[in-house]
């Protein structure tokens, strides 16, 4: 029985040292948004539009240098149009993209990215899982990105390819409506980022919440 008491001891000591070991190789990541950038290209038969979002707020949870989890909120509010000179046309266009016909930017003011899962491809690629959600509809997606972490500021770099129609965007779809020609909007559209986040302490986390 001592014999016994003593090995769960010992099982106990190691299962806490494990812990505090994890704990302190895992490390906390908030988004800088002053250096972090989103630009969406939607394309149509008779051209293509692109602009930018901007990132709400966003933190990441890193051990080892590999990335565990995150999470991105994106300010559907900010969408900006980048390749329209006319002004009319340009304010046009970003409030079709708000309407209900799109993304109904007053019922869903942000749209959300939570990485479930980080797989390493080599030293700089890696493979992100996670769900998007988008209009209150959450669905899977995965995307590759670069990454870099130096001296406590990660960097990444990708392109996430998205199907709108997923998350109840029909407009001008060639899936839905016929007879549409040069109106018709490929189902298709792409969010390139290039995300910056420094490294945070647990008290500097909990007080940017």
């Amino acid at each position: 029985m001592k014999q016994m008491k003593s090995t769960v001891k010992i099982i106990g000591i190691l299962f806490l040292n494990a812990i505090l070991t994890f704990n302190l190789s895992a490390s906390n990541y908030e988004i800088d948004k002053s250096e972090s950038n989103v630009k969406w290209t939607g394309k149509k038969v008779a051209g293509t539009h692109y602009g930018t979002i901007s990132l709400k707020k966003g933190k990441l949870e890193v051990q080892d240098g590999i990335i565990q989890s995150g999470i991105f909120e994106m300010d559907m509010n900010s969408i900006v149009n980048e390749d329209l000179n006319n002004v009319a046309m340009n304010k046009k266009l970003v409030g079709h993209l708000k309407s209900d016909d799109f993304f109904s930017v007053d019922n869903y003011p942000v749209s959300t990215l939570v990485i479930r899962e980080v797989k390493v491809k080599s030293d700089k690629e890696q493979i992100f899982n996670g769900d998007l959600t988008i209009k209150g509809i959450t669905k899977p997606v995965t995307f590759h990105a670069d990454v870099s972490n130096q001296n406590g500021k990660l960097t990444a770099k990708g392109t996430i390819e998205i199907d709108r129609t997923l998350y109840d965007i029909k407009y001008g779809s060639g899936k839905f409506f016929a007879s549409l020609g040069d109106n018709m909007i490929y189902d298709t559209f792409s969010l390139d980022f290039s995300v910056v986040a420094n490294s945070i302490s647990e008290k500097e986390l909990t007080e940017a919440e």
